[in-house]
């Protein structure tokens, strides 16, 4: 019997992420986990350090920061998440809120193009959750994030830099 098949053709960057854990005691990288499995070999008590490689698409834009997403459902059943930066371009420093200032803009709006002038082709970072209570389940995943470009990508991209 046949089945349907089909493919998809997704027009975005393809940035490549890796994501491994350590130890605090050790900082070797371990085996890995799939997605949604248990961070389960961590010594009792202590948070894990996540350990976080973006490396941009060779055909787009140039990364402005990593980010770790926590979330965690209280005891009273309630959703949470809290965004941490992790890893970001250039000299910026998170402001008295804890915020990451913007990384800029090179885009001109008038020839719909950019510059990867400003950025970064790579960060990476290790992270240790500040918050980690070992009695609480808690989940986390990585966000990249690129500088500003304009919208949409055409078949052949007008990038400089």
């Amino acid at each position: 019997m046949l089945r349907r098949r089909g493919s998809l053709r997704s027009f975005t960057p393809r940035v490549e992420l890796r994501m491994s854990y350590a130890h605090l005691s050790q900082h070797e990288r371990c085996q890995g986990v799939p997605m949604g499995g248990d961070l389960t070999a961590a010594p009792k008590g202590n948070a894990p350090v996540l350990i976080v490689e973006a490396l941009k698409d060779p055909d787009a834009a140039n990364l402005d920061r990593v980010q770790i997403i926590k979330g965690w459902v209280s005891s009273d059943g309630k959703t949470h998440e809290h965004v941490y930066d992790v890893a970001w371009s250039g000299d910026r420093k998170p402001g008295s809120d804890g915020k990451l200032p913007p990384v800029g803009n090179t885009v001109n709006v008038a020839d719909a193009s950019y510059t990867n002038s400003i950025g970064a082709p790579m960060l990476s970072a290790s992270w240790k959750d500040p918050g980690f209570d070992p009695k609480q389940r808690a989940f986390y995943y990585v966000r990249v994030l690129e500088i500003p470009t304009r919208a949409g990508r055409p078949s052949t991209p007008s990038i400089s830099g």
